[in-house]
């Protein structure tokens, strides 16, 4: 069977993305985030870095040759970089729906080499996850999309078991949470995030 289009759920999540960082406070940038050891300036750096990668493995390219590290990425003005990394996405990802070659080019990311279809879910759980990482640690969580984190829960319980963690899997063990709780609170506790680190 064909995986879906991921698509309309990374425009989604680029979306998101691009608003939490337009509004980003400059007094924020030191504040602490859930990312272990990265303040909210290290965290938009690797945001920069990731949307480069983004749209340089969609067109071919090997993951390593743009660093996603959060001192790789920062710079002076990261919502207009973000922009201009967007409008990369955009072409090569065919998010205007104009062109799919895409989904189906392998592509080569650090979980391995697979048709792009695979790679855009693992880009959207990337970037849905950072969005509470960075709505967290700015006060913000009640801006998130919660449909697009439900959306991302099921294949992220598929992309990402239980076991095994840490290492070269750069999650956590799985948090508990209550019955009931609301998508970003399931999604970022799966993937070891502590969600009572939201404020």
């Amino acid at each position: 069977m064909t995986a879906p289009d991921p698509r309309p759920l990374l425009t989604r999540a680029l979306d998101q993305i691009g608003t939490l960082i337009a509004g980003t406070a400059p007094e924020h940038l030191d504040r602490p985030t859930p990312c272990d050891g990265w303040d909210v300036r290290a965290l938009l750096g690797h945001l920069v870095g990731v949307h480069r990668r983004i749209a340089h493995v969609g067109a071919g390219g090997h993951f390593s040759d743009v660093p996603a590290d959060p001192a790789a990425g920062v710079v002076d003005d990261p919502a207009t970089a973000l922009a201009a990394a967007r409008a990369d996405i955009d072409r090569v990802w065919g998010l205007d729906g104009r062109d799919d070659t895409v989904l189906d080019r392998e592509l080569t990311v650090p979980w391995g080499t697979m048709p792009g279809r695979f790679v855009g879910f693992g880009y959207v759980q990337e970037l849905t996850v950072h969005a509470w990482d960075l709505a967290a640690a700015t006060d913000r969580t009640g801006e998130l999309d919660e449909d697009l984190a439900a959306a991302t829960e099921e294949t992220s319980h598929r992309m990402v078991p239980a076991e095994p963690r840490g290492g070269p899997i750069p999650f956590g063990p799985p948090v508990p949470v209550a019955d009931g709780a609301a998508p970003y609170t399931r999604l970022v506790a799966w993937l070891g995030r502590e969600p009572r680190l939201a404020v």
